[in-house]
């Protein structure tokens, strides 16, 4: 059996319920129920880095998906950037 490196903390809220595994807590799978719906999840995926502060753009973000979208012509360079004043 793998265990954690001795790097890794495990949090004492996790060791007293007995809780394992890597993934998230309140995590749920979600069905992808049409186009609208796919592409509201990839617009939520492109901004995330954005909400979090991790860049002030989508295309900032170098290792983000959305330069694939870009190069294929679904989404505009400028998506989600407001453009008079150039913020999101």
């Amino acid at each position: 059996i793998r265990t954690f490196p001795r790097t890794e903390r495990i949090r004492d809220s996790r060791l007293r319920k007995r809780e394992r595994g890597i993934w998230q807590r309140r995590y749920w799978e979600h069905l992808i129920r049409d186009d609208r719906d796919q592409q509201t999840h990839v617009d939520y995926i492109h901004f995330n880095p954005v909400k979090h502060g991790y860049c002030a753009k989508p295309v900032d973000q170098p290792y983000s998906s959305i330069h694939r979208h870009i190069a294929a012509g679904w989404i505009e360079q400028d998506w989600a950037v407001d453009s008079e004043s150039g913020q999101e």
